[in-house]
């Protein structure tokens, strides 16, 4: 999502120096790549680049087919084999091993739904989205349909299926992604029409919100910012929670516990760690947390205070269900042998990390299958009669 938000920025920039402007999108990967389906950067017909679709080794040619792209004013779908030996666009013996479809599409600033402007809708709100990328990958050389619409969460839709024959069969998969909250790829086949979507899953960044405000939190906050997540900082001492100790986009709040969930919005992106070192006031934050569905509580300081916390919940009369149970992290972080402030902040952004991404946080050279699954980029043929 800071990818996203630094690209439009970096449109409205060139947008009022008078630059066009050109996307590139990962719209599919087959094999492994850098970066996966939805990485994006833009080009400016200067040459200035804003994100990335690869590690560096697309880039170059990336920007000479957009500055084709700008010149002919049409959207092109151009593959990249890294596993090509005798590739000499992008070099030979990348190692990556993975066939990359990247879609550049000229930015229209009068188009009111052009990609840049979906984007814009899918990120100014925090609720989920579903954005629709079209193009074929049996005749590249045509125009590509390309970035064509948006769902909101809300039931906004923004943009339109530019095929009235497939209308239905693209919305109809647009609601199952939302649904399932995962992207989907779909070829559609009706008559002479073969058309391939990626149907984009788009989740809102994550939102931490420490409970603390001493010195240790302000690593953590400087980390999770660099991530693009957004960050509140809570504490009932003023001494402490004073804006100007932190990053400035982070929100900060003098709170008793009972209060603080009146001044936030909780979704199930929002993850919450209390580090206040002060036993009482993190117990209270836990009963309140508690009563409501939080994906990720991480609580400081030895298992021992988190067990004597959970007996008193229970000698007060909370049943604690093992869906709440397993919601709490405690101690909190990875085991990564952190000491100081910067790595205990390393050890608890990752595994908030892995939680979020239902994974294990284990070492990825202990991984028997692949690092991504082949399956979540398989294209499904759908018949239209």
């Amino acid at each position: 999502m800071k990818e996203l938000l630094q690209i439009i920025k970096a449109y409205d920039t060139a947008l009022h120096a008078g630059k066009k402007s050109a996307m590139a999108a990962v719209v599919h990967v087959d094999g492994s790549s850098y970066r996966r389906p939805g990485a994006r950067m833009m080009v400016t017909d200067d040459g200035e680049l804003t994100g990335a679709i690869s590690g560096g080794c697309l880039e170059g040619d990336a920007l000479r087919k957009a500055m084709l792209v700008l010149s002919q004013q049409q959207s092109k779908l151009i593959t990249y084999d890294t596993s090509d030996e005798g590739d000499a666009t992008i070099g030979i013996q990348l190692g990556c091993e993975g066939v990359i479809q990247v879609l550049f599409e000229p930015i229209d600033p009068g188009n009111k739904n052009n990609p840049i402007q979906l984007l814009r809708k899918a990120v100014a709100l925090r609720q989920q989205s579903v954005l629709v990328t079209l193009f074929s990958l049996t005749d590249k050389k045509s125009e590509q349909a390309g970035t064509c619409l948006l769902m909101e969460a809300n039931g906004n839709i923004s943009g339109e299926i530019p095929y009235a024959e497939l209308q239905d069969a693209v919305m109809g998969d647009v609601q199952l992604a939302m649904q399932q909250q995962s992207s989907l790829f779909k070829n559609y086949q009706y008559k002479n029409i073969s058309v391939t979507a990626f149907i984009e899953f788009l989740q809102p960044p994550v939102s931490l919100v420490v409970v603390g405000a001493g010195n240790d939190t302000i690593p953590m906050v400087q980390i999770a910012d660099t991530l693009g997540w957004e960050v509140s900082v809570v504490d009932g001492r003023g001494t402490h929670a004073k804006p100007e100790r932190f990053t400035a986009a982070c929100q900060v709040l003098v709170s008793k516990p009972e209060k603080v969930l009146e001044q936030l919005a909780i979704d199930s992106q929002t993850v919450f760690v209390m580090m206040t070192h002060n036993y009482n006031y993190d117990l209270a934050m836990l009963k309140v947390l508690l009563q409501r569905k939080v994906i990720y509580i991480g609580m400081l300081g030895p298992k021992k205070k988190l067990e004597r916390m959970l007996d008193e919940l229970r000698n007060e009369g909370i049943a604690l269900t093992d869906e709440q149970l397993n919601s709490i992290y405690g101690p909190v972080g990875l085991e990564i042998g952190a000491e100081t402030a910067e790595e205990i902040a390393l050890s608890i952004i990752a595994e908030i990390k892995a939680v979020m991404s239902n994974k294990t946080g284990g070492s990825l050279r202990n991984k028997q299958d692949v690092i991504h699954s082949r399956t979540d980029t398989q294209i499904a043929v759908k018949t239209l009669q």
